[in-house]
């Protein structure tokens, strides 16, 4: 299935996250929102959350410093929480491609005690037509891959647009519920809930969120981050 037989108004909007989408013009760098502004002194040991995904989590067209693992760096950090969040986001990237490189991100960052991975994938296997079953089997060997190196996971989850029937849809979005309850994940069931019936908070391919889109979305997932934490090590 091609991008364009499901690209509609807001519908590929709350699926698609990368692959083959029209380059939109950037927008001008934005001052951080006073939400988002340091609230509580920053105190505790540094915790350390991947974020890996696709252009999501990469921050397609904004500033570097825009992006939502950026961005919710900033909102965990005006909570008091001395978060350092890796952009493991590659735009473009299916559940396949995720599969296939996530153990060289880990071995990548086998330095590093990683608190938490966010795995944000599943837009781009929609704009594809993947069968929900391979999704699921992907998302399932990142999972695995992650927590085999006794890694927390909180799974950002998508929802498929209505246009592809309600067998795929009904299909795809249990797909996440599904993985969280099977592997003992923390979720957030829809990671584009902010942006619904705001297009405003996209940008002009109708697809990326904008820089006060990735803010929005921040601000609606940023107490399920920090509460997919585990307890802080004080002893070391």
């Amino acid at each position: 299935m091609r991008a364009s037989s499901i690209i509609a108004p807001l519908a590929l909007a709350l699926a698609a996250c990368g692959a083959e989408a029209p380059v939109a013009e950037a927008e001008p760098a934005a001052s951080p929102s006073p939400l988002l502004e340091d609230r509580s002194p920053v105190a505790g040991p540094e915790r350390v959350i991947l974020g890996f995904g696709d252009s999501l989590m990469a921050g397609y067209d904004v500033e570097e410093q825009q992006g939502y693992p950026e961005t919710l760096e900033r909102a965990l950090r005006g909570q008091g929480i001395n978060a350092r969040v890796i952009d493991a986001g590659v735009s473009g990237d299916t559940t396949a491609a995720g599969r296939q490189r996530i153990a060289f991100v880990l071995d990548n960052n086998a330095d590093t005690e990683i608190d938490l991975a966010i795995i944000e994938l599943g837009g781009n296997d929609l704009l594809r037509g993947i069968p929900v079953e391979q999704t699921r089997e992907n998302l399932s060997a990142i999972i695995e891959e992650v927590q085999s190196r006794d890694i927390p996971v909180i799974l950002m989850g998508m929802r498929a647009p209505p246009n592809l029937g309600a067998e795929y849809v009904g299909q795809f979005d249990g797909l996440y519920t599904d993985l969280s309850r099977e592997y003992g994940t923390a979720l957030v069931p829809f990671f584009m809930e902010p942006l619904f019936e705001r297009p405003e908070l996209f940008q002009g391919d109708r697809i990326h969120p904008t820089a006060e889109g990735i803010e929005e979305m921040v601000q609606a997932t940023v107490d399920d981050v920090a509460a997919a934490l585990p307890d802080a090590d004080t002893d070391s």
